[in-house]
């Protein structure tokens, strides 16, 4: 009989783990605490943007999203056919827009060693910038141009995978309540305790339980400094204007999608476990998106909406196996790549559950905060 897979957190990073798993024969239940895709996964923009998102230099970080991101159009075209659901993979290329001079010496730099991995990126003065998106602010002086980059429809891909995982005979446990035991034997395989869900037992877990992660310090002997940052978005009438391209500026990022709407975020703050919007929050975006879009000036949000973003201390995510416990592997702490990072995270989940050796030189392994990993320097 084939192995059996507990996959705790119905993310998009646990849907996608799930029906990597399936694919690769393992019998696979996901326990979801409350509903499947309705923290970070519900609440993002759906951003397939590696080149903006990750502006320092080609750190191991900015290849695992490339590498993600390459990854992508075939992973969709499978979720989409074997779901018989589309997901809006749009792409629409990205605007990284400069409104001061100041901003355009940094842009520069990340063009000449970001041009150089695949995707073609190149600086726009004003008026190439003004053909492309004519409802800038005309404050816009030049722009770090990213044709490559896309965006999908986050709910609509929440959807298509647990459809796909289904007819792949993934079991689906939402409302499963609170993670409150979990025991791992080399002989007896890993028992899970959920609060309302009661008790299971499979060979192997996949914990993607992301802004929670930190709670399972308690039953691993690691470190595990991952903590909720809470994103506040917010989306406006998309049709009061003519939006073309994912857009960033320093202060916030806008994303038209298909239905009309154009989403527009982050606001990030600390403020634990807490998913409520806040007029501050908002007021914020509602600012800039004026300033940034005219058309927008007095405009309120037609929607707002927060999620919890599960961040690291170094920003990168954790995937690999529990050091001692190799039934229990971690992929957890993507922070707000988890619908870019999906495909890569589910394939490296795959490989070490048919205990293949981790990749990407352990730089994203589970215990390089932890004391042990510091003083025989593998941090």
């Amino acid at each position: 009989m084939a192995e059996s897979v507990l996959v705790i957190g119905g993310g998009i990073i646990g849907l996608s783990c799930a029906w990597e798993a399936a694919k690769r024969g393992f019998r696979v239940t996901i326990l979801e605490k409350d509903t499947f895709g309705g923290q970070a996964s519900g609440a993002a923009a759906g951003m397939l943007a590696p080149f903006s998102e990750n502006t320092e230099s080609p750190d191991p970080f900015f290849r695992l999203c490339l590498d993600s991101f390459f990854l992508y159009p075939s992973w969709v075209h499978e979720v989409e056919e074997a779901s018989g659901r589309r997901v809006e993979l749009c792409r629409s290329g990205s605007l990284n827009v400069a409104f001061h001079e100041a901003d355009l010496l940094p842009m520069h730099t990340r063009l000449a060693w970001q041009q150089t991995y695949g995707v073609p990126c190149e600086m726009l003065s004003e008026l190439e910038l003004r053909r492309l998106e004519p409802e800038l602010s005309q404050q816009a002086i030049g722009a770090l141009y990213c044709p490559g980059e896309s965006h999908v429809f986050a709910p609509l891909l929440v959807d298509a995978l647990m459809e796909v995982c289904s007819k792949v005979g993934v079991r689906l446990i939402p409302h499963a309540g609170q993670l409150t035991k979990l025991e791992a034997g080399a002989s007896s395989g890993v028992s899970v305790t959920m609060t309302d869900a009661g008790s299971w037992h499979a060979d192997r877990v996949v914990v993607c339980t992301g802004a929670w992660s930190g709670l399972l310090e308690k039953w691993f002997p690691l470190t595990l400094p991952v903590h909720p940052i809470r994103g506040q978005i917010c989306s406006f009438d998309g049709t009061l204007g003519d939006i073309r391209h994912m857009v960033f500026s320093s202060q916030a990022y806008w994303v038209g999608k298909n239905d009309g709407s154009l989403v527009c975020g982050a606001s990030e703050d600390v403020a634990g476990f807490d998913r409520s919007v806040t007029e501050r929050g908002i007021n914020r975006l509602t600012k800039w998106s004026g300033r940034v879009f005219p058309f927008l000036q007095g405009s309120p949000p037609q929607r707002s909406w927060a999620g919890l973003r599960p961040a690291t201390r170094d920003g990168w995510p954790l995937i690999g196996c529990v050091p001692g416990i190799t039934e229990v592997i971690l992929a957890s702490g993507h922070y707000r790549n988890g619908i870019l990072l999906s495909p890569v995270t589910a394939a490296m989940v795959g490989d070490l559950l048919e205990g293949k050796a981790e990749s990407y030189n352990n730089a994203f392994r589970v215990d390089r905060f932890s004391r042990t990993a510091e003083r025989t320097g593998s941090g």
